[in-house]
């Protein structure tokens, strides 16, 4: 591999001078200017593999030029540099294609780490790497499919696999979002490193805070050695908190801290320690519904689900059903060391026709039965013993219609705004107007979109 190249934008020159100091012993060519013309400027007429821009800058912000560099250099990760505690700053530079970011004063060993990351990407291996694993996800059962859904997924997949960004992944149970979480490690720069996935609701409230963060020897009763917490486990890699919803509202403040800090600390520990990892979150609830009944921390959510993903039901995908039915029937005769069971025409229109609210993983349990009961290779429709009578699949959506949810956040928006103007804008009246707390009518504006985090 040549010579990497990193343009910095920042109007400071000591800071400037620092960055070109620290990334020049890591062997790397820098160009530095202060502005975003000038940067706009050297990316028409030169080729780099990372940039590093300021938040603020004298002719615009670093916003403006992540924007920029997505629409015109689509494949140059960008990570920014906000000052310290510009959290909902760095979120706006994520939510808008960032990489990552940095805060300042800048810390040089968080720096190189994400330098390292970022140029995984720029490598002339990471496109193929990332095409040759696109490829070989059709062929395992992580993504299995190509349903108009499932293309899409796997296209945002591959997007969200070059950014740092946390990012919440809804779906149904059963649906395969720890398979989304997999996939998307494994097509990013951290792919080297673990992933870790941890289920929020299996652990009990009180070992929470030890197996998160770890803890001392002799910090409390039963601490009998050091013990490695779920972060530190996930070190340069990626941690992927499953059914988030679960975990109780002192463990999300802790979480939150650990986010905004990139630090922990340990049960019993004098000190922090700096941690690396790229948080993905998923539940089967909609924390957005949490968040309105108090369940879940508003702040916390708007960290996590920095981008949502939403992962298709098996209904909204059933013209993979053959090519699932296939591969999971190849698994358990692999599995058994005999071979494959096949679908009868009548089975598989039954199968066709029912609704599974357990998704992939019902299929699963379904064709596992069915394999198991048949006589001889086939399975017949009466070895399905499905749980209830099959119903036809819900007609596709008339494109002519405004879907149901569309519908009721554009009325929810009128409602809101007519309340607002009605009392001059002030927020208090407007939430006494409409029944609502002043979190619940905070919450409801960002959602709708009226209002940053």
């Amino acid at each position: 591999m040549g010579i990497q190249h990193v343009l910095i934008i920042d109007d400071e020159p000591d800071i400037r001078e620092l960055l070109e100091i620290t990334l020049g012993r890591m062997k790397l060519h820098t160009r530095s200017v202060g502005s975003v013309r000038d940067a706009k400027a050297l990316l028409g007429s030169e080729a780099f593999d990372l940039c590093l821009t300021d938040m603020r800058l004298p002719d615009g912000d670093g916003i403006e030029l992540v924007e920029h560099i997505q629409a015109h250099h689509p494949c140059l990760p960008v990570a920014v540099i906000t000052a310290y505690g510009s959290m909902d700053t760095a979120v706006q530079a994520l939510k808008s294609g960032a990489f990552d970011f940095v805060s300042k004063p800048v810390d040089l060993t968080t720096l190189r780490d994400l330098v390292s990351s970022a140029l995984k990407l720029s490598a002339p291996t990471s496109t193929a790497r990332i095409d040759r694993a696109h490829e070989a996800s059709q062929e395992n059962d992580n993504l299995l499919g190509n349903a108009p859904a499932m293309l899409r997924l796997k296209a945002t997949i591959a997007k969200l696999a070059r950014s740092q960004a946390p990012v919440y992944i809804l779906g149904e149970s059963g649906s395969g979002k720890e398979r989304v979480a997999q996939e998307i490690h494994r097509l990013g720069p951290r792919a080297e490193r673990p992933l870790v996935p941890v289920n929020c609701g299996a652990i009990p409230a009180e070992l929470m805070e030890s197996e998160f963060f770890g803890h001392i020897k002799g910090s409390f009763t039963g601490a009998v050695t050091d013990k490695q917490g779920l972060f530190q486990a996930a070190q340069g890699g990626t941690l992927f908190l499953d059914e988030v919803a679960e975990l109780p509202l002192h463990m999300q403040v802790k979480l939150l801290r650990a986010i905004q800090e990139r630090a922990i600390k340990p049960v019993g520990a004098a000190r922090e320690i700096a941690v690396d990892v790229r948080i993905l979150s998923a539940s089967h609830k909609d924390l957005a519904t949490e968040v309105e009944n108090g369940r879940f921390r508003q702040d916390l959510y708007y960290r996590l689900n920095v981008i949502e993903l939403k992962v298709p039901s098996l209904r909204e995908r059933l013209e993979d059903l053959p090519r699932l039915a296939d591969y999971i029937l190849g698994r358990l005769a692999e599995r058994w060391g005999e071979s494959p069971r096949r679908l009868s025409g009548a089975a598989m229109t039954q199968l066709a026709g029912y609704h599974y609210p357990g998704n992939v993983r019902e299929l699963e349990n379904i064709l596992e039965r069915a394999a198991t009961l048949c006589d001889g290779d086939l399975i017949e429709a009466e070895d399905l013993q499905l749980p209830r009578a099959a119903e036809p699949p819900a007609p596709a959506a008339d494109t002519g219609r405004e879907p149901l949810e569309e519908r009721l956040a554009h009325e929810e928006k009128r409602v809101i705004l007519e309340a607002l103007e009605a009392v001059g804008g002030d927020r208090e009246k407007t939430a006494q107007r409409l029944g609502l707390s002043m979190r619940q009518l905070g919450f409801r504006l960002y959602r709708l979109g009226l209002e940053g985090p």
